[in-house]
C-alpha cells in the first residue's frame, strides 16, 4: 500500500475533516470571501460524486501527494512542467496554431514546475474514480491504469530516442473515440460561437444581454483596455496578427462556469479578426489567474522568483506544455492581480466519458491519454522562452524509468487505486462538513 494511503487510513475521521476543509481555506480563503455564494455552488457540485469532489480538491490531492514517498523522483524529475490537474475530463481538442485539430490535455490553470508522477498520479486515480463510477470491476479498472502508465513510459523512451518528435492525436491517425471527438470538433464554426456570445446591433458585433454577461462601465473598460495593450506585448513575434486583429469591439465580464471557475473575474473580449467581415471575429478571455495547487509543496525559490505573477506562471507553462499553443496566449495584470488571456476558440470538444462503456474502447482511449500526457512533459511549443530548465525532460524521465516499467507500472495502479478508495471516504466526510456548515464563510 503506498505511504500516503497507510496514513490517510490511519487518522480519525475527525481529524481527515479537519484536513480537508484546511486544504480549502488555505489556498482559497480570499476568494470564498469574496463570492461565497459561488463557492456554495462549487461545492453542491463536488457533493454529487467522488469524481466531482476530485475534480474540485486539487489542493487536497497536492497536500496528500506531497507527503508520499516516490521511488521515481530525483533532482531532475522533480523539476518538470506539468499540468497540474491532470484528471482524466481534461482532455479535449483545439486548432493549433498551425490549422490543424488536435486532440490533446487541456485546462492549464494549474501548471507549473512540480515531480512528473504528480500528472501521472492525478491522472491514474481519476481513472479508477470513473471506473469505479461505471461500476468496472477491481481488475478492470487495473487494466485501464495499467495500459495508461505502460503507454506513458514506452512514449516517453520514443521521445527520448529521438522518435515521434511530431506526435499528435489527429484526424489522420485516430480512431474510435478520439476520432469521433475530432469529427465533432471539425464541424463546429466560429459563426455559431459568435452568434451565441453576441447579437449583432447596428452593423456590427456586441455581446448579448444576457444573465451570462455583465455590462462594465467605461471606466472598468478603459482598465481592461490598458491590461491588453500589456497583454499584446507578450504575444510572441512569430504568433502576432496583424494590427486589425486585435482592435476591440466590445467588452464584458463574464459570470464563472464550471466547477474551477468559482469567484473568479472573467472578461470577455470581442476583437475584429483578420477582416471587417463580422463571420471571422476572434473571442478571447482574460482570466484571474490564482496559484497552482501544486506549487505551493515545491520548495523551490529560483522558481517562485522566476515568476512576476500567476497570470505570466500560466501563460509560460502552457507554452513548455503544449506545442504549437494558442497564439493568443499570454498573460498581463489587472487591478494589480495577475491575469492570463487565451483565445475561446469555436473547434473546442471535450471528452465525454458518459458514453465509453465497452472495454476495448476504455482501453484504447486511455492509451492515447497516456501518450498525450508523456507529449506535454516532453514536447513544448517551438515560442516557449522558459530558461527554468535547461535540461532534457524526456531523457531524465526515461533514466528513471528504463527497465523498471514494470514497477513504474504496479506502482501507478496501487496509487491509483488505493488513493481512489481514500477520495471516496473524504467524499462523504466533505459532503458532511458541507451540509452541517462546518467550512468557514460557507
Amino acid at each position: 500500500m503506498s505511504s500516503i494511503a497507510k496514513q490517510i487510513i490511519a487518522e480519525k475521521a475527525a481529524d481527515r475533516q479537519a484536513f480537508i476543509i484546511k486544504s480549502f481555506t488555505d489556498n482559497y480563503a480570499d476568494i470564498m470571501a469574496g463570492d461565497a455564494s459561488a463557492w456554495r455552488g462549487k461545492f453542491r457540485k463536488m457533493s454529487e460524486s467522488a469524481f466531482a469532489f476530485y475534480r474540485g480538491a486539487a489542493a487536497l490531492f497536492y497536500a496528500d501527494v506531497s507527503r508520499d514517498d516516490d521511488p521515481f523522483l530525483n533532482d531532475k524529475t522533480s523539476r518538470v512542467w506539468i499540468q497540474g490537474d491532470l484528471h482524466a475530463q481534461n482532455f479535449g481538442t483545439y486548432m493549433n496554431s498551425s490549422g490543424t485539430l488536435i486532440f490533446d490535455v487541456n485546462d492549464f490553470d494549474e501548471a507549473t514546475l512540480a515531480p512528473f508522477t504528480w500528472d501521472i498520479k492525478r491522472f491514474c486515480t481519476s481513472l479508477a474514480l470513473i471506473g469505479f463510477q461505471k461500476a468496472l470491476s477491481d481488475i478492470e479498472i487495473r487494466q485501464l491504469i495499467t495500459a495508461a502508465s505502460q503507454s506513458y513510459a514506452r512514449q516517453v523512451a520514443r521521445f527520448a530516442s529521438g522518435h515521434d518528435r511530431n506526435f499528435a492525436l489527429t484526424l489522420a491517425n485516430t480512431e474510435s473515440v478520439i476520432l469521433d471527438i475530432l469529427r465533432k470538433a471539425r464541424c463546429l464554426t466560429r459563426v455559431n460561437l459568435l452568434d451565441m456570445e453576441s447579437d449583432i446591433i447596428e452593423g456590427d458585433r456586441k455581446f448579448k444581454d444576457n444573465k451570462f454577461f455583465i455590462k462594465l462601465s467605461d471606466a472598468e473598460k478603459m482598465k481592461i483596455e490598458a491590461a491588453l495593450s500589456e497583454y499584446y506585448e507578450t504575444i510572441p513575434t512569430r504568433k502576432k496578427r496583424s494590427k486589425m486583429t486585435y482592435n476591440v469591439k466590445d467588452i464584458a465580464r463574464r459570470k464563472g462556469l464550471g466547477i474551477g471557475s468559482a469567484g473568479l473575474k472573467i472578461i470577455s473580449i470581442l476583437l475584429e479578426g483578420d477582416s471587417e467581415a463580422l463571420e471571422n471575429d476572434i473571442l478571447i478571455s482574460m482570466k484571474t489567474a490564482l496559484p497552482s495547487a501544486a506549487a505551493q509543496y515545491v520548495n523551490d525559490e529560483k522558481v517562485k522568483a522566476y515568476f512576476k505573477h500567476e497570470g505570466h506562471r500560466t501563460a509560460i507553462s502552457q507554452r513548455a506544455l503544449q506545442a504549437n499553443a494558442d497564439p493568443f496566449l499570454g498573460y498581463s495584470s489587472l487591478d494589480g492581480v495577475g491575469m492570463f488571456v487565451t483565445e475561446i476558440s469555436p473547434y473546442t470538444a471535450d471528452l465525454d466519458w458518459s458514453d465509453v462503456n465497452d472495454m476495448d474502447d476504455l482501453i484504447q482511449l486511455v492509451t492515447d491519454l497516456g501518450r498525450c500526457i508523456a507529449k506535454i512533459h516532453c514536447v513544448s511549443d517551438d515560442d516557449s522562452d522558459q530558461t527554468l530548465i535547461d535540461y532534457s525532460t524526456e531523457q531524465a524521465i526515461n533514466d528513471v524509468l528504463d527497465g523498471r516499467e514494470a514497477d513504474f507500472v504496479a506502482y501507478m495502479v496501487d496509487f491509483g487505486e488505493q488513493y481512489a478508495e481514500c477520495v471516496r471516504t473524504d467524499h462523504r466526510l466533505f459532503v458532511d462538513v458541507f451540509r452541517n456548515k462546518q467550512i468557514p464563510g460557507i
